[in-house]
Order: C-alpha cells, then structure tokens, then sequence
C-alpha cells in the first residue's frame, strides 16, 4: 500500500495573517456627520453598496459604533486615516 502525501507551502504574509491578530476599524456616532455623508464615503473609500452603507450606517447610529474593516495594522490604518480626513470619527481596536 502506498500512501502519498502533499506537502504545503504558504508565503510569509499568509503565515503572518495566521498568527497575527486582526485589528478593526471602528466607526463612531457622532453629532457633526449626516447620513448621506458617511454613506458615501463608506461606498467610495471601502466600496460598500449603497444598502451596505446604509445598514452600517444605521447601526453606528443607534449603537454607537460599528466595525467597518477588518486586517492588519497597516491596512486598517490607511482607511483610519483617508476616514478621518473625510471628517469621520475613527479608531482602530
């Protein structure tokens, strides 16, 4: 009988995104920013749908806060930025 086996590789990122925790952006309620304001920048900086944008909107509104993005620091951090220079009140967990 004979028994084959197949070894797997995976890059370095793949490796590091496995043990490395994901961090979140956050999105905050806040008094100064409408409705259609943060929709749209939801759609053209994540590229959430109109619907997407709408739900997450919504929810940052009646519970304070929603998580909008998801991946390493680095990543999480360039949306903070380009949200925060938009207006939005952001912060990364």
């Amino acid at each position: 009988m004979t028994v084959e086996t197949q070894e797997e590789t995976y890059t370095l990122d793949e490796v590091l995104a496995a043990v490395t925790p994901a961090h979140r952006l956050i999105l905050w309620n806040d008094d100064t920013n409408t409705f259609e304001h943060v929709i749209n920048c939801l759609m053209k900086h994540l590229q959430y749908t109109e619907t997407e944008a709408e739900k997450i909107a919504w929810k940052v509104h009646s519970e304070g806060k929603c998580a909008v993005l998801e991946g390493t620091y680095t990543e999480v951090d360039v949306y903070r930025k380009i949200l925060k220079s938009e207006g939005l009140t952001v912060s990364i967990e």
